[in-house]
């Protein structure tokens, strides 16, 4: 990869280069930490240019149509206009560290769209359905000039604390005639669902859909109201076909108008941001630590009769200064 300054890159974002905007990416995807450091420089030239865009996430079991749906409402999207980013997110193998990152060929006519951006990503391991830096990259999108980002999780089903925690709109998927259609719906995920989507209708019949949709949103009554007011909403449709998109971005409009005129947008962007600083504190302590530890890791005295916390407790006291 060539080398660009600061400078250059960021110039190159704010005119909408979609190869400089790559090479920041993979720049803050990189775990060197020079390249780290220039990325977060990078990233506070643009800060003034960020969070003008709608952050939505999107995510539902393996299977339930993601990418289809994902290239079905972004080319709608662009038809309306609107330039759209999607962060897909591929799980990354415990054995070898590989990720296939098959997004762009699943959303092969939506990766040719002059206003459409898709930048697959792998998580390396790490949890909550993203990647460690899709918070990095949703900010390069939005500085590039993006209205939309859609994040789309790897499909985890119930542990995307992290995604919902630095997005404004939660969209889940689900599919009719998965058995107990409920059975991969823990109440966390239900309460973090501003919409449920139920797709795949074309195949699985409309009966079946009406069916799930009335399960789903007798449950939703059983959740705890919205700070903001919002109330769950259950569609379906199909995102192959196109049938119920364009009543998904009404409502997400919609939602957007709330959020806004009462204020909540704003907060909940502050919320974000102080919960990323949090995430970057609890980084830096670790990388540093275990740095540290990694130099003594063969002059730590212990055996396998020896308590592991207490050995670990031990350091903890001596290295870093840190009574527990």
């Amino acid at each position: 990869m060539k080398t660009n300054t600061t400078e250059e890159l960021a110039a190159g974002i704010l005119s909408g280069d979609r190869v400089m905007l790559s090479r920041s990416i993979t720049l803050a995807e990189s775990s060197l930490s020079e390249h780290q450091k220039q990325a977060h420089l990078l990233i506070q030239q643009l800060m003034p240019h960020t969070g003008r865009s709608k952050r939505i996430a999107i995510t539902g079991v393996p299977g339930v149509g993601k990418s289809t749906f994902i290239e079905g409402i972004g080319s709608l999207l662009t038809e309306k206009g609107l330039k759209v980013a999607v962060l897909a997110i591929d799980p990354s193998s415990s054995l070898s560290g590989g990720s296939i990152l098959g997004d762009k060929t699943r959303m092969e006519d939506l990766a040719r769209n002059s206003n459409a951006y898709i930048r697959p990503s792998a998580t390396g391991g790490y949890l909550g359905g993203i990647a460690s830096r899709t918070y990095e990259a949703m900010l390069l999108c939005e500085a590039a000039g993006f209205d939309v980002v859609l994040i789309e999780t790897v499909g985890v089903g119930q542990s995307e604390t992290l995604v919902n925690d630095m997005t404004d709109f939660f969209l889940f998927l689900q599919i009719p005639g998965a058995g107990d259609d409920l059975q991969g719906i823990k109440r966390g995920i239900m309460e973090m669902s501003d919409l449920i989507f139920i797709n795949k209708v074309d195949d699985f019949g409309l009966e079946k859909a009406k069916e799930v949709k009335v399960t789903l949103a007798r449950s939703l009554q059983f959740l705890p109201q919205k700070e903001s007011g919002w109330k769950r909403k259950v569609l379906m449709g199909s995102g192959l076909s196109g049938k119920g998109l364009e009543e998904v971005w009404n409502l997400i409009t919609d939602y957007y108008q709330l959020m806004e005129s009462e204020g909540f947008l704003q907060k909940k962007r502050m919320d974000q941001h102080k919960l990323r600083i949090k995430e970057y504190i609890k980084e830096q302590v670790t990388r540093n630590a275990m740095d540290l530890y990694y130099k003594d890791v063969g002059l730590i005295q212990t055996s396998t009769d020896s308590n592991p916390y207490m050995v670990a407790e031990k350091w903890v006291r001596e290295k870093l200064g840190i009574n527990l």
